[in-house]
Formats: C-alpha cells, sequence, structure tokens
C-alpha cells in the first residue's frame, strides 16, 4: 500500500494582500500586506513601545498612532485589537 502524504495548505484569504487605510497606513506602511504581516507590524510596534499593560499583557494601550485604529478607546484587548483592525482594511 502507497502511503499517502497530506500538506497543510496556507489560507489563501489570510495571505493574499490588503491594502490598509491612512490610520493603519500610519503604524504598518502604506504598502499591501497580507493580514498575517499586518498583524505582525502591529505586534511588532506594540512591543517597541511598550504599549503592553505590565498587569495584563492582553491589553493594548493605545498611543496617538494606535487610537484612530481602536475607534479612540485608550486600552483593548488582543482580541478587540483584531476586530477592529479588519475595520481599517480597504476592499
Amino acid at each position: 500500500m502507497a502511503k499517502t502524504t497530506t500538506t497543510k495548505k496556507a489560507n489563501a484569504a489570510f495571505m493574499k494582500p490588503v491594502n490598509p487605510d491612512a490610520a493603519l497606513s500610519a503604524v504598518v506602511g502604506s504598502d499591501p500586506l497580507p493580514r498575517t504581516e499586518i498583524t505582525k507590524k502591529l505586534w511588532d510596534y506594540i512591543k517597541s513601545n511598550d504599549l503592553q499593560n505590565p498587569e495584563n499583557k492582553r491589553e493594548i494601550i493605545a498611543d496617538e498612532k494606535l487610537k484612530p485604529i481602536f475607534d479612540g478607546a485608550d486600552k483593548v484587548t488582543m482580541f478587540e485589537m483584531t476586530k477592529l483592525v479588519s475595520n481599517h482594511i480597504v476592499k
């Protein structure tokens, strides 16, 4: 019997480049990027600017660049952030 191997394919929707709007571009740049890369760049920005709440690492503290992305909120959870970022992708 021949052995079959299956490989997982990347989700094409996540790998398709999307365009960030002006607010999101201020953080991740204006070039079209896959959603996974947008998330990675956001986390790089958050960590390099020390914007995680030290008492609750799941909470992101908004600075002036993140506030427009977070709909004006001072802080959001990392789960809320994903939803809010989706609103700033130009379709």
